[in-house]
């Protein structure tokens, strides 16, 4: 558990800075230069999920059950996550309507991938990884509104067929993932 809460911290705290330190990181990047910059956030990145995922292989080997999900909470992690990928893809499709409705589609993603794990499992290993996650969700979009808010940002209108394009997009990419990568990956088949 020791590697997990370490690559949390490292792989979260790196992707927090600007929720906590907006100002300093502008003044890093200054400094430092782009490149330099994102060359150590991406080592610091790396580092932090190589963490992560040796640290919950390992706590997965002797699991601390805190409870056990009904079988129903896997239907609804089957949605929540088919709904997080539809998210992750309207994060890079241009032009599509939930992105110029949610602005931070990624991090609403995230925050949805989070839950759907959390709900479907019950382990203090999932708690740790799974909630850490949500909590980073939740902060980050809070923070990145305000930033939106403060900057005046505005988001181009959506178009009916960039916002189709991002939900075949999405379902394709979950289907590829629920039914065949998750298993490849993960080790866990969600469809058997």
């Amino acid at each position: 558990m020791v590697y997990l809460i370490a690559g949390l911290c490292i792989f979260l705290g790196v992707h927090s800075v600007r929720i906590v330190a907006d100002g300093w990181r502008t003044q890093m990047l200054q400094r430092a230069g782009e490149g330099a910059y994102k060359g150590l956030y991406s080592l610091a990145s790396v580092l932090g999920f190589g963490l992560i995922v040796y640290g919950f292989g390992v706590a997965r080997e002797t699991p601390v059950m805190l409870w056990m999900p009904p079988v129903g909470m896997r239907h609804a992690a089957s949605l929540l996550t088919l709904v997080a990928f539809v998210f992750l893809a309207a994060a890079y499709v241009p032009r599509n309507s939930i992105k110029a409705r949610v602005h931070h589609p990624m991090v609403l993603g995230v925050k949805s991938w989070a839950l759907a794990h959390l709900l479907s499992n019950g382990s203090v290993a999932h708690m740790v990884l799974f909630g850490a996650f949500l909590a980073w969700g939740v902060a980050n979009y809070i923070a990145a509104r305000k930033r939106d808010r403060v900057a005046a940002t505005q988001y181009p209108p959506g178009t009916v067929a960039a916002t189709a394009v991002t939900v075949v997009v999405g379902v394709l990419v979950w289907a590829a993932f629920a039914f065949k990568l998750h298993g490849l990956l993960i080790g866990i088949r969600p469809f058997g």
